[in-house]
């Protein structure tokens, strides 16, 4: 008779009993074997079997192995995180955003930067009556970096940062805005006013990441709760996985860290590091915290070289002469991308001449002052601050006269680039001098 193993994976862990040797009624003894367990003599000291740990109790006629794969199992389900499903219909929704809403893919660094600018604005405002927030998880800011290696953008800041129910909340429900919510809040609250500066007030704007990325993980710690969690989702999911981050390297000391695993064909333009720094400085240069970039420098550095003996010429080892040289080596570093400040968002009475001039040419790329500018505001059903200038000199290519396709006027909302298409909005004759 063949030996039969059982096994049953309960809450404890489970014993097997295998009889090791069977008496024949004629007095002869069969030793038994069985593919489960290892030959000579390796019970003695235990062993693994497909990742599970056993181990051998001997007694009189059987051999007892003491398994303890319920509890391996179970501590594999808790590492895996817990999955929801979205609360909408995502599929369309985000086919939606992918297809519809963007005109252009880069927009999703614009919306993810305007996102973390609210997180931070919102810890500003929240410190005001809860310094405690702040904790030392260091100053408010932004910072991109990207890896061409493996085809990632990671951006963090140190804001709010959110907790287990507030990723469940504003994460898991298409056009659930956390800023919104936080704007109504305020509204309610009589004792202090709603900061009209905060960005992203749709909620749409964090799914533009599926714009470039097939998986998108978010690592969120928030100063309200001891516990940081990741959310985790892949385009075209109808769900998402959030889990406890126990690793002490991973901890974050507050705020968001968010990394996207770019598309293979989006994967060698927006891992870049100078078009990811061209990207803020065209969208992001004027939103209120510092952002900042990981790019390449160079700087030139002083060695010492030995200098080689001319031709013929005999010199001991210990005497060769050596020579001061310069070189130019790479190297990896931040760089603060968003050194100019909006100056239409000041009253022009406080603005003197030369902020003006050097704005205009920080923005524009200019060398020479402007012949003119205007600094106005408009109120009415649309209110809007604009700043006009006038170039000090007219372009040198003429078919930049006379294009109607000039970007002359650059839209802004709430200090971030929206547009520079305006076709039609002036009159043709000023299409020469703005």
């Amino acid at each position: 008779m063949a030996p039969v193993l059982s096994r049953s994976l309960v809450s404890s862990a489970s014993f097997i009993s295998l009889s090791s040797s069977i008496r024949h009624p004629n007095n002869k003894v069969f030793n038994l074997r069985s593919v489960f367990l290892p030959q000579n003599n390796g019970l003695r000291k235990g062993f693994s079997c497909s990742g599970l740990k056993w181990k051998p109790e001997k007694r009189i006629d059987k051999i007892s192995v003491r398994c303890e794969a319920a509890v391996a199992e179970q501590e594999a389900a808790d590492t895996s995180g817990e999955k929801f499903e979205y609360q909408a219909e995502v599929s369309r929704l985000l086919d939606l955003i992918v297809h519809s809403l963007y005109s252009h893919k880069e927009v999703f660094l614009r919306e993810l930067v305007s996102n973390a600018s609210d997180a931070l604005d919102k810890l500003r405002f929240l410190s005001v009556t809860e310094p405690s927030l702040l904790g030392d998880a260091g100053d408010l800011e932004i910072r991109i970096r990207s890896d061409l290696d493996n085809g990632t953008i990671t951006i963090t800041d140190t804001g709010i940062g959110m907790t287990k129910e507030e990723l469940v909340d504003c994460l898991g429900t298409i056009a659930q805005s956390g800023t919104s919510k936080f704007l109504k809040a305020l509204k309610e609250n009589k004792d202090v006013g709603a900061d009209n500066g905060l960005i992203g007030q749709f909620g749409v704007g964090f799914y533009s990441a599926f714009l470039v990325a097939e998986k998108v993980v978010v690592s969120t710690k928030s100063p309200k709760s001891d516990k940081q969690y990741v959310w985790e989702s892949e385009a075209e999911s109808s769900s998402y996985v959030i889990k406890e981050v126990t690793d002490p390297e991973k901890i974050l000391r507050r705020g968001t860290e968010i990394t996207l695993y770019l598309k293979e064909d989006d994967k060698y333009e927006f891992s870049d590091a100078v078009r990811i720094q061209g990207l803020v400085k065209n969208y992001s240069q004027f939103v209120a915290f510092p952002i900042y970039t990981w790019v390449e420098k160079s700087r030139t550095v002083e060695v010492e070289e030995e200098e080689e003996p001319k031709e013929g010429e005999e010199v001991p080892e210990g005497e060769k002469k050596k020579t001061k040289k310069t070189k130019t080596e790479k190297y990896w570093d931040w760089e603060l991308a968003n050194q100019t400040k909006p100056i239409w968002m000041r009253s022009a009475k406080e603005v003197e001449k030369d902020e003006y001039q050097e704005f205009y040419k920080k923005t524009f790329n200019e060398f020479l002052d402007p012949l003119a500018y205007t600094h106005f505001t408009t109120e009415g059903e649309v209110e809007f601050r604009s700043v006009l200038y006038i170039p000090g000199m007219a372009p040198l290519n003429n078919e930049e006269v006379i294009n109607p396709k000039t970007k002359n006027i650059r839209l802004y909302v709430k200090r971030v680039f929206i547009s520079d298409d305006f076709d039609g909005e002036l009159a043709r004759y000023l299409y020469i001098s703005i």
